[in-house]
């Protein structure tokens, strides 16, 4: 890649994620509530695995999403899943599995701000029939599984990864989780199962911002040291600045060598938008305590929209 590529496609990642935090600033300001914390750690890490990371074909969904088609079953043949919205599963192609459902918002401002989804499609969250849902679920836009409760999205994928390498596929399986998601049984199940059969086509992004819905994980219940416990299942761990779009892409342009790819991405909850830091400890969800704090946000907004 020549020098003036890399400059190319990294300021087109910073540029993707500073519109998806606006998006999700606006959408939160419309709507008196939302998940804005997350939009603010892990922006560039969305952008990263849209632009540069992740190999997906063109999208095969209509650009404003489809109603909710009914719970899936042989008798809804009108059933669909949001993987379209990633493009075609062919063997060369990569899936992603979107673990942490809470931060739907951000993924569908990311599926906006890269050309899969249209800005009306947005209209639509959380309503009545919509399958944008607030806490998204197999038929989302951009959603393949429903993960249930937190951290079962990486078993699931773990099958999915195992499954494309008994087929030959070479196209790999990314999956995005949050740093909490670790505190659960079931991860740590997983990676033994990733590292006994050495899936070395499925990689981890971690957005580690240290947020929970309680508050700061080291006041409920540590992970750390994350990267030497992820190790000692047999996993490839790399930590690195989860705003740096050359850190987050360098790992997975390494050749496999046999062990689960982990990205340990250290993100900051407030990045860009300080006026959260008097939220803090609890950061997990925005709603606006009166109209005069709302306002302090839209004048936030008119700032950042003006850089």
């Amino acid at each position: 890649m020549t020098p003036q590529a890399q400059l190319d496609w990294v300021a087109e990642v910073r540029r993707v994620a500073r519109q998806i935090r606006l998006r999700v600033l606006d959408h939160v300001i419309r709507h008196n509530g939302g998940y804005l914390s997350q939009a603010c750690s892990s922006a560039e890490l969305f952008a990263t695995l849209y632009l540069k990371v992740m190999q997906l074909g063109p999208s095969q969904a209509p650009l404003i999403p489809l109603p909710f088609p009914g719970v899936p079953g042989p008798d809804n043949p009108h059933f669909f899943t949001g993987a379209d919205y990633n493009g075609p599963k062919a063997p060369d192609l990569d899936r992603f599995i979107f673990s942490p459902a809470h931060y739907a918002l951000v993924l569908y401002s990311t599926l906006i701000e890269v050309g899969r989804m249209a800005p009306e499609g947005l209209a639509q969250f959380n309503q009545d029939g919509s399958s944008v849902e607030m806490i998204g679920a197999e038929h989302s836009p951009g959603v393949e599984t429903t993960t249930g409760s937190l951290a079962q999205a990486i078993s699931q994928a773990g099958g999915i990864a195992l499954a494309r390498r008994l087929h030959g596929d070479t196209g790999r399986v990314w999956v995005l989780m949050s740093d909490g998601e670790f505190q659960e049984g079931q991860v740590w199940e997983a990676f033994e199962a990733l590292s006994y059969y050495h899936l070395d086509n499925l990689g981890v992004y971690v957005d580690a911002n240290g947020q929970q819905c309680d508050g700061k994980m080291e006041d409920v219940m540590g992970v750390e040291p994350l990267a030497a416990r992820l190790e000692s299942f047999g996993a490839r761990v790399f930590e690195v600045d989860g705003h740096d779009p050359v850190a987050l892409a360098a790992p997975a342009a390494l050749p496999p060598d046999g062990r689960p790819l982990v990205v340990i991405a250290r993100t900051n909850p407030i990045c860009e938008m300080d006026i959260l830091e008097e939220r803090a400890p609890k950061l997990h969800y925005v709603r606006f305590k009166s109209e005069a704090e709302r306002e302090t946000y839209r004048q936030l907004y008119a700032q950042l929209s003006q850089r």
